[in-house]
């Protein structure tokens, strides 16, 4: 039976659709101003359509009209997301009808499962059930849940077709720190996208991790906190891959290796503790970096600069003002010539807020540079800081710097806070 929160839900759905929406019970004016024209497009282009919708939305368009009453059973896509409900016990009780209620000879191209917060096991398992009945044509599936990790991870091998994975995966409870292994021998042969998160690559005898390899037409790969055990080098080897992107990792190894030659975008987010080294980095053409390093760091990652000096064939590059402050950290940066930035067409500078912790280490640079000068510089300075001054989103001469062999370079600078 159904309860009292149900049936107020429905009733808000009916009344707020009827408000932007025509019933066919309404009528049209005689002057087709109200004219309902899509329903009269065909079904599969209203499939189409409805498949970009999140699924609660595309349930709701089931009394519109009696066309719309059945449709949402025949849709490709499932886009479950618990953040468009207003309590958990509604997102369980909404996808358990729609696993039973959804037309089990319906082809299911893909699926997005994102559950904030712990998962039943018995939902969890009911979800996974169906994807594994329905892996046949199943072409991009997204999890991001927090629960134990190895049907998923079992399911996503019966997967065979996938050509898009995105898993975020997360111990069931905050105080529990235990990892998620990415398995080495997973076998999905048509897999050109993979988005990972909060996993651990682990290396074999040589000393190297290399969980990419079974990946023969991999064309973007995402890593987010991730990290790496019992290895000292990762290695990401792709002649098909185009993009790379790396946020906020906790790799406690020395190097990232790349066998990537047809690389061609390269996103950082995070601290640069690594070197990168291999065929990857000469080819790229856009580069996305947002630099970050620990406030009690005494010396700056030099790593950063490293990077700077291979990308030999850079187009465009989009950097973080957080960046351009830790590149002035340098010792004596601006007096190196021989950066690799020649073919530079484009450079993009987002402005991000100031960091409490490297804006301390800024202004202790900046008093440093002024106590070298005069005492009196220095007291000035000081005393503007302590006025409020904070250091300048864009260091002095670190534009010019950058763009010195590629002075026609276009700039902008962007605010994103």
């Amino acid at each position: 039976m159904r309860d009292m929160s149900d049936f107020l839900e429905e009733s808000m759905i009916r009344e707020k659709i009827k408000k932007r929406w025509p019933s066919e019970d309404d009528g049209y004016e005689e002057n087709g101003e109200n004219e309902d024209k899509l329903s009269d497009l065909p079904e599969d282009v209203l499939l189409h359509v409805l498949s970009f919708l999140n699924t609660k939305h595309v349930v709701e368009t089931c009394v519109l009209s009696t066309r719309w009453k059945y449709l949402w059973k025949h849709i490709p896509t499932l886009i479950l997301h618990s953040s468009s409900f207003s309590t958990m016990k509604h997102f369980a009780r909404f996808l358990s009808k729609i696993l039973t209620l959804r037309d089990s000879s319906t082809t299911l191209h893909t699926l997005d499962l994102v559950h904030h917060g712990k998962i039943e096991s018995r939902l969890l398992k009911n979800v996974l059930n169906y994807v594994s009945s329905h892996n046949t044509h199943l072409k991009e599936l997204g999890i991001n849940v927090r629960a134990d990790t190895c049907l998923i991870l079992s399911c996503v091998s019966s997967c065979r077709a996938l050509t898009s994975l995105k898993l975020s995966m997360y111990p069931k409870s905050c105080y529990n720190f235990s990892e998620t292994l990415f398995p080495n021998s997973l076998n999905l042969p048509n897999l050109t996208s993979l988005d990972l998160t909060n996993f651990v690559f682990c290396g074999g005898q040589n000393g190297c991790a290399a969980p990419f390899l079974a990946f023969n037409k991999l064309n973007s790969l995402v890593i987010h906190k991730c990290t790496v055990k019992h290895a000292k080098i990762l290695h990401i080897s792709s002649e098909t891959l185009v993009n790379l992107s790396m946020h906020n990792n906790k790799f406690n190894i020395g190097i990232i290796e790349l066998s990537t030659p047809n690389l061609h975008t390269f996103t950082f987010s995070g601290i640069p503790s690594q070197i990168i080294c291999g065929s990857g980095l000469s080819s790229v053409k856009l580069v996305s970096i947002d630099a970050l390093m620990y406030s009690n760091d005494r010396i700056p990652p030099m790593v950063l600069l490293s990077w700077l000096l291979e990308f030999a064939n850079l187009k465009s590059f989009i950097v973080s003002s957080t960046t351009l402050q830790v590149l002035s950290l340098f010792p004596n940066l601006l007096k190196v010539k021989h950066l690799s930035l020649r073919n530079l067409k484009s450079m993009e500078i987002k402005l991000h807020p100031h960091l409490l912790g490297l804006s301390d280490v800024l202004e202790k640079a900046m008093l440093k540079k002024a106590a070298a000068k005069s005492r009196k510089e220095a007291t000035k300075l000081r005393k503007a800081f302590n006025a409020g001054l904070k250091p300048p989103f864009i260091p002095d001469g670190i534009v010019d710097f950058l763009l010195q062999n590629s002075p026609s370079a276009k700039v902008d600078i962007t605010t994103i806070y």
